[in-house]
């Protein structure tokens, strides 16, 4: 039985540095309309897509709520600028251009990589011997206009798909033939990768190579007809040069699979090698393939597949949109949705009839000026702006800007649980592979204004103390030593009593900086009270929906669910070590002073240190030295 159509197709694309080729999934896997545009014949994608939109039948382009494209370049971030190509967009601002309601973008063989699981037998082509090893690592390589390069890991009953671009490593010769290939690009490019070689362009570069080698005329044929000659074999070097294309991609293909462990096989896709058919199962690709010394046993236990379907990219595209609205609809379908509905409970019953407004119209909410949320939401206009504070953020542009990134990004960050069955080196990669998600997240939620007032108050400030409780006063003990080391006069107290007699001595121009996960610990709430009391300003690392973030002058927020079932926060800490190196960092660049190296164990020599333990007067400020940029602009590449 067939699927059922979707309420709302689907469109789904596919951008290459030649072709942009467009569908219509009007089901599950289901493509209609389907149509390749020359890229050169647009000036830019906006164009490309507009022009589909307008040849379509039967539906308009207001019938159209998602949209998945696969591109030939890597993404990260909202900027898309395609390596091949001279394309760049913005991924929020093309959504709202097209009027969709969610638009994913993602490299195009980390699309086909999400195909590949959903290929049948008649998608694929085996050649050479091998077999796959069920639910283990797969590989995949292309060749078209450039090398796209990809991998699957499997994980629980789905996959991870690998974004790289291994298409550029460096290019290794084989024999005195590729040798003498290497010789000749050498006269062009300094820097020779294999997507040099293994391309439309790098079977041109191959053909001159080889007709220089023979001591031939050069003659100027493009691939395509390189291609035609060498499968009629009415052309010698043509001919070659295809089969040494062939013999080179297997070199790639060989080091892919020793690299990834690729026992479920290496797929081979791309617009170059399925056109070359039985041809290339003939090739000295699977010989080159196997020729790896005292691993060619190894190799001969990996088979190699030819992906034959025309569509592949289009169902991998499709696969990871799917993905991302099952997750939107989830519970946790971004970040900042998920935050406001564990915040509901602590909300005030004005700022809770705001939070579900947001539940329920997101899309509408990042559009709508802050009057007609209020009306909607029946509040205030300050109402709407203490709900958006009470989540960490500035003000309402600051949270319209951690919605939409979270309304359109690419493929979620997964936290992936410890269980008891792990072997060590399974719990090790989870740890990681956990922390390191959780650090990413964190990155992609950084407040640059908050950070940017959090370095101008303790740079401006006589004296900085640091407060912390339990598992998190040997952060406040490393923030005292960074800060030191910087010329910032700091003492973090970690005992209760301590930080009560200390706060009561405070001064205007002091500032307190709490540092705390939960934010619900009754003794650092009362120290703040005394500080502020006392004239200082506080600044908090905590929890955005609690008690603390709420009462602090300013709140630097870092929001982390820990896996309470280790008992010990382990993460959490991390991510506040990493705010404190950030805060380390932009108030020395503040001060004019040159940026310590944090994560060394070196101190201060002693030609730095003046006698009372004070930084000398070559180490202390030395003038502004920032520009008005502030200090995140030197810290961060991408801000959304």
């Amino acid at each position: 039985m067939s699927e059922p159509r979707f309420d709302h197709p689907r469109l789904i694309a596919d951008i290459g540095g030649t072709f942009a080729r467009f569908a219509l999934e009007v089901a599950p896997h289901v493509f209609e309309q389907s149509e390749s545009l020359r890229c050169q014949d647009f000036t830019d994608f906006h164009a490309a897509v507009t022009a589909y939109l307008a040849k379509l039948k039967g539906v308009t382009a207001g019938d159209i709520k998602h949209a998945a494209v696969a591109i030939a370049n890597p993404v990260a971030g909202d900027q898309v600028r395609m390596t091949n190509y001279h394309w760049q967009f913005s991924i929020e601002e093309m959504r709202e251009r097209l009027h969709l309601d969610n638009l994913v973008v993602v490299n195009d063989f980390t699309a086909l990589a999400m195909a590949v699981p959903s290929l049948t037998p008649q998608q694929r082509r085996q050649f050479g011997g091998g077999a796959a090893v069920p639910r283990s690592m797969v590989g995949l390589i292309g060749a078209g206009t450039g090398l796209g390069v990809s991998g699957l890991i499997p994980a629980d009953d789905g996959w991870i798909a690998l974004g790289t671009e291994g298409g550029h490593t460096s290019f290794s010769p084989h024999d005195e033939r590729e040798i003498a290939i290497l010789q000749y690009a050498w006269r062009t490019y300094d820097h020779v990768s294999f997507e040099r070689l293994l391309s439309g362009h790098g079977i041109e570069l191959i053909f001159n190579a080889l007709t220089d080698r023979a001591g031939q005329p050069q003659r100027t044929l493009d691939a395509p007809e390189i291609t035609r000659l060498a499968l009629e074999g009415s052309d010698a070097i043509c001919k070659e040069t295809i089969d040494v294309f062939c013999a080179i991609l297997g070199t790639a293909a060989a080091n892919l699979a020793v690299s990834q462990g690729a026992f479920g096989g290496i797929y081979i896709g791309g617009g170059i090698v399925p056109r070359l058919g039985l041809y290339f199962d003939q090739s000295p690709f699977r010989q080159r393939f196997e020729d790896k010394g005292r691993f060619t046993d190894y190799m001969k236990g990996i088979p190699t597949f030819v992906i034959t379907a025309t569509d592949a990219t289009l169902l991998g595209a499709s696969v990871i949109l799917a993905s991302q609205l099952r997750e939107l609809e989830g519970a946790n379908g971004s970040a900042i949705l998920g935050q406001i509905r564990r915040a509901l409970t602590s909300l005030s019953p004005a700022e809770q009839r705001v939070a579900q407004h947001v539940l329920a119209q997101p899309r509408s909410v990042l559009n709508d000026p802050i009057a007609t949320i209020a009306r909607s939401a029946d509040v205030s206009q300050p109402t709407v702006i203490r709900f958006c504070r009470s989540l960490g953020c500035e003000g309402l542009s600051d949270f319209k800007l951690r919605l939409a990134s979270g309304l359109t990004g690419t493929i979620p960050i997964t936290h992936t649980q410890v269980t008891g069955s792990d072997s060590m080196l399974e719990l090790g990669a989870k740890v990681l592979g956990n922390t390191a998600s959780a650090i990413l997240q964190a990155r992609d939620h950084l407040n640059r204004d908050s950070m940017d007032r959090a370095m101008r108050m303790i740079a401006g400030s006589s004296r900085l103390e640091i407060y912390a409780v339990g598992h998190y006063g040997a952060v406040a003990s490393d923030a005292q030593f960074k800060f030191l080391r910087v010329g910032v006069s700091a003492v973090a107290y970690t005992d209760p009593r301590l930080q009560t007699l200390s706060a009561a001595l405070l001064r205007s121009d002091d500032v307190v900086l709490i540092i705390s996960s939960s934010g619900r610990i009754a003794e650092l709430l009362a120290v703040a009270e005394t500080a502020q009391a006392r004239g200082a300003k506080v600044i908090a690392i905590t929890e955005s929906q609690s008690p603390l973030a709420r009462k602090a002058d300013l709140a630097l927020i870092v929001d982390h669910v820990e896996d309470i079932a280790t008992q010990v926060p382990m993460i959490s800490r991390i991510l506040h070590l990493l705010m404190v190196d950030i805060l380390v960092v932009g108030v020395t660049l503040h001060r004019g002073a040159s940026v310590p190296a944090l994560g060394s164990d070196a101190t201060m020599g002693l030609d730095e240190v003046a006698p009372g333990g004070q930084p000398a007067p070559s180490a202390r400020r030395k003038g502004p030295g920032v520009s008005a940029a502030g200090p995140l602009a030197h810290l961060t590449s991408h801000s959304r």
